[in-house]
């Protein structure tokens, strides 16, 4: 089992086509061929995860938050701290992997994983993706119609909510006629030929359209393999930002800041109160998504838990919404028993022996200091 096995089965999952255009994601560092002994998985990349990889044996580091994210213009390893983590990781032979906005923007990604933690129910999108689905058509003879369309399913095609492997398949008549440099694979050449055909129609992701084009090129029977592409309009549920649902049973506000602090081992929250009503509907973010409150509001949840939550933020929520910073790195830190748990079902089913761990170590930069007046003094 290696690296890239790895990899294509998360991006499966999380593509990376899914990330902010700005974002880097994917391979950080190391080898994708790489045999894999053991996997450890972090929030962050600092010093002591590569120690601690180091001390479990695991070769194979995944973080959520790249280690790098904007471009290096140096490698300085007496004292740039960045740059010593990467000679570390180099020389030891460790590949690090990193899915950030694309696993924030993900069905069952971030954001779901914090809802989950809470208990919501009904779980959707707060705010569906905007970006564009395309519906390719090609033209198949009957007998080849299986091989391109799975083809094309493996290519990430035909994947619509819960349902993967969609496409319609339309019988229809093809005609062509052949130059004399052409050579076709049913009739001949400079004769009018009509042949039996199916319509296949596969959407597709638009980040993924040049897969899909390539794919039909390299496994379509015709010299000229006839397509189209078109746009649709449809909503795109399998990708977005926050997610919106349900508590079992509605709570005073008081009682629900309990419940969260509790759900997410909190030892300090700041919040700001909402319309005084019970709390039943209620949107996350996992990580920094304030910009998503007034689509909270507007979709009427009662509560929207999110982090780095700036001071006239929470004035626009006062009297309308609960609104809760609960801190970056605790609610994104969900996610990772996620990702743990895919990973562990797929090593399972290709018989590997090798472990996923969650890192021990705290890489949460952020303190919080329980004290009184008096103890200040």
């Amino acid at each position: 089992m290696n690296c890239k096995l790895i990899s294509k089965h998360l991006e499966e999952w999380a593509p990376l086509g899914a990330a902010w255009n700005k974002d880097n994601v994917g391979l950080q560092a190391g080898k994708l061929e790489r045999e894999i002994k053991n996997i450890l998985l972090t929030l962050d990349v600092t010093a002591e995860i590569v120690d601690e990889a180091l001390t479990k044996n695991c070769n194979l580091i995944i973080s959520h938050h790249p280690l790098l994210f904007f471009p290096i213009k140096k490698l300085n390893f007496d004292n740039d701290s960045r740059s010593q983590i990467i000679e570390k990781l180099i020389k030891h032979d460790i590949t690090l992997l990193s899915y950030h906005t694309n696993l924030d923007f993900t069905k069952d990604g971030v954001s779901f994983q914090l809802a989950k933690r809470i208990g919501l129910t009904n779980i959707e999108f707060l705010s569906p993706s905007s970006t564009k689905r395309k519906k390719v058509v090609v033209y198949v003879p009957l007998n080849s119609v299986e091989v391109v369309a799975e083809a094309l399913f493996k290519m990430g095609g035909g994947s619509i909510g819960d349902y993967s492997k969609c496409s319609n398949q339309i019988n229809i008549k093809g005609t062509f006629l052949g130059s004399e440099l052409s050579n076709p694979v049913i009739g001949q050449k400079g004769n009018f030929e009509t042949v039996d055909e199916i319509r296949l129609e596969v959407i597709f992701d638009e980040w993924n359209i040049n897969n899909a084009i390539k794919t039909i090129k390299e496994v379509h029977p015709y010299e000229e393999p006839a397509f189209e592409v078109y746009e649709i309009d449809n909503p795109n549920f399998q990708y977005g930002a926050g997610a919106i649902g349900l508590l079992k049973e509605e709570l005073d506000e008081n009682d629900f800041l309990l419940k969260i602090t509790n759900d997410l081992s909190l030892s300090n929250l700041r919040f700001t109160k909402g319309s005084g009503e019970k709390i039943k509907k209620v949107a996350v973010c996992g990580g920094s998504g304030s910009d998503l409150l007034s689509t909270a509001i507007n979709q009427k949840a009662d509560a929207f838990i999110t982090a780095d939550v700036k001071y006239h933020t929470f004035q626009d929520a006062e009297g309308k919404i609960c609104l809760i910073d609960a801190g970056h790195f605790e609610t994104e830190v969900p996610v990772l028993q996620e990702v743990k748990n895919r990973i562990d079902y797929f090593l399972l089913s290709h018989q590997s022996n090798s472990q996923v761990l969650l890192s021990e170590k705290r890489t949460n930069p952020i303190e919080y200091l329980k004290t009184n007046k008096e103890s200040l003094n």
